[in-house]
């Protein structure tokens, strides 16, 4: 379908901008913190990997999620018109975007799955009621939710734990080893902002696609069915390395100081960690975590050292936060919905 820019689709193509740019700010400094916090690479390395890893994944991989996204939460079929939907999905953009940059403000690390997924939902039910939105799918999602974050805290618990037992307490040059998994560390940087490229730009891109087909004047049905463009895709991904570029050392220090002391070998087994259980997640079309997935990796690796190796503190403040997403960017998503549907 030929792309026709109109002055609102200008201003949704600013929207997916950003939210691609809040998830860089928020989603990748989490990604990357665990290997700032290490040391292992500075913070501009950190802005290169991305600017390589993150935009491969997103134009590779990131078409499954996206599609979850676009038509997995709310029942494109359930709502006939093409400018309800289009208004609907700009809505979420604005009120996903609008949370994260709260909480990046706040140097908070929350999840812009959540972010994307409540608001889409959110304005599903302020258009057509409770029972547009797609609970089946929503269930799934939420599971993995609850799943990401254990799995990877198994994961990671278990995987330094052995590190540990058949190695760090085996050799007399720690600092040595330390240095070697610095190096080893920067591929596993690579790894995580891959896997995070190919699961959340569905975030940016996912309502994104929505607008772009449904303000063309495509019935819903058809609309659905079409393929999401590369271009886009690689759109989203400039706008999360931007939003990195940018603002991401607010959230960077939380994820890679304050939860747990971070050395290059716990930095290598979180990164390895999470990121093995989000891309395997993407290979499914399942949109998880990657904040959860990355935070419950870093408290596995500090339980592996006993309790008193985590800042409580801190974390709850982070589950707080998580807590607070969905419902925020749902009531949000639904007002503003509403407000345009007023003016229009």
């Amino acid at each position: 379908m030929e792309l026709v820019l109109t002055p609102f689709l200008i201003a949704a193509l600013l929207a997916g901008l950003y939210m691609a740019w809040n998830i860089g700010a928020n989603d990748v400094a989490n990604a990357m913190g665990t290997s700032v916090g290490s040391r292992a690479i500075t913070y501009r390395q950190a802005i290169l990997i991305a600017a390589v890893f993150e935009f491969s994944g997103a134009v590779i991989f990131g078409k499954q999620v996206t599609e979850t996204i676009r038509k997995g939460i709310v029942d494109p079929g359930s709502i006939t018109s093409p400018e309800v939907l289009a208004l609907g999905a700009f809505s979420a953009l604005l009120a996903a975007g609008i949370w994260l940059t709260i909480a990046t403000w706040a140097k908070l690390p929350v999840s812009t799955t959540h972010s994307i997924v409540g608001a889409m939902a959110g304005f599903g039910i302020a258009a057509q009621g409770i029972g547009v939105v797609n609970w089946g799918k929503m269930s799934k999602i939420v599971a993995s939710w609850v799943v990401s974050p254990i799995a990877g805290a198994l994961v990671a618990f278990l995987l330094f734990t052995a590190m540990r037992h058949f190695l760090l307490r085996r050799v007399e040059d720690r600092q040595r080893v330390e240095r070697i998994f610095g190096k080893f560390q920067i591929a596993t940087a690579c790894f995580v902002a891959f896997a995070h490229g190919s699961n959340d730009v569905a975030n940016a891109v996912g309502p994104l696609a929505a607008v772009i087909t449904f303000s063309q004047g495509a019935e819903a049905e058809v609309a659905s069915q079409l393929p999401v463009p590369k271009w886009l895709l690689a759109f989203g991904g400039f706008g999360i390395v931007l939003g990195l570029a940018t603002w991401g050392y607010r959230v960077m220090g939380t994820i890679g100081e304050k939860v747990t002391q971070i050395t290059p070998t716990r930095g290598f087994t979180a990164e390895f960690s999470a990121a093995s259980v989000v891309l395997a997640n993407s290979q499914i079309g399942m949109p998880i975590s990657t904040t959860h997935t990355l935070v419950g990796s870093v408290i596995g690796v500090g339980l592996a050292r006993g309790i008193k190796a985590l800042n409580l503190k801190i974390i709850r403040d982070i589950i707080l936060s998580w807590l607070a997403t969905v419902p925020f960017a749902a009531i949000v998503a639904a007002i503003t919905f509403k407000v345009l549907v007023y003016l229009r």
